[in-house]
């Protein structure tokens, strides 16, 4: 059964969803745009036989607080540091991490924070790479350039509601095959009072992407987390596979790069955690 709570940490109201036993394995949900706990929602119903799991909103996302941006600063580092006083919170000690989308600058940074804590990353759909931003992305490497003169057409790329179909969507030609509640309930989220202002000072954030090298900082010196990075409907695995030359937006420790620099390929130094019920 899940059930639905609310935690405070440093004076939000963070929302999440938990599923499992509660001294089960503890996986950790972390969501992408313009999504909230609720895209795990099927997730939590197949595995809670066998996890612990734990699927947040960030604050501005889905049931969680949404302090206006003059009261909270939206950016990467601070959704990872609430949700490390999150974790606190909860007590938990040692988790595992699947994230998706905005899930990954947050798991990452998380991460480098505190890898003692992480017993394997499982990564899906999140780039931290230049090589991952395609076509779609010169018009938002612009914004990053020059937000004035073009955050009007990102506003109109990002909340329309044909731009909030198409995220769901795509080229699809079997349309009847989705459940359009998908998306008219991500546009009615994303038109709330404020939340233009949330995601587009958020998405500015997204040019640092990843977790700067910090000086002193060990990263995952040390640990040795399984990895298990999955995008566009295929996982390959191996003992190891030598990531293609790519240019990290933002200067990384290499564990971090290791684990989630593609999709295209994944370093797996141990068997990674079943979360599908497949081997």
């Amino acid at each position: 059964m899940t059930r639905y709570r609310t935690l405070k940490v440093d004076d939000l109201e963070i929302f999440y969803r938990e599923a499992g036993p509660p001294n089960a394995p503890a996986l950790l949900l972390l969501h992408g745009f313009p999504s909230s706990s609720r895209m795990y929602e099927p997730l939590l119903r197949r595995l809670a036989d066998r996890w612990r799991l734990i699927a947040p909103d960030y604050p501005g996302f889905g049931h969680s607080s949404a302090p206006t941006p003059t009261e909270f600063a939206y950016t990467f580092d601070h959704l990872a540091e609430v949700m490390n006083g999150f974790v606190d919170a909860l007590g938990i000690e040692r988790h595992t991490l699947l994230v998706q989308d905005y899930g990954g600058p947050v798991g990452f940074r998380m991460a480098m924070a505190h890898p003692e804590r992480l017993e394997a990353l499982i990564v899906q759909n999140a780039v931290v790479h230049e090589s991952g931003l395609g076509p779609l992305w010169e018009t938002r490497h612009a914004f990053w350039a020059d937000r004035a003169a073009h955050e009007p057409e990102l506003r109109e790329n990002f909340f329309s509601l044909a731009a909030t179909r198409g995220r769901h969507l795509g080229n699809d030609p079997a349309t009847d095959r989705y459940d359009p509640d998908l998306w008219t309930d991500e546009f009615a989220f994303l038109n709330r009072p404020g939340q233009a202002d949330i995601q587009v000072d958020l998405f500015y954030d997204y040019r640092t992407t990843s977790p700067p090298t910090r000086p002193g900082s060990s990263g995952c010196a040390g640990t040795s987390p399984a990895r298990w990075c999955s995008g566009g409907g295929t996982t390959r695995r191996s003992r190891y596979r030598k990531p293609p030359r790519t240019r990290p937006i933002c200067p990384m420790r290499r564990s971090i790069c290791s684990m989630a620099a593609t999709s295209s390929w994944t370093p797996a130094p141990t068997r990674p955690p079943s979360i599908s019920g497949h081997s």
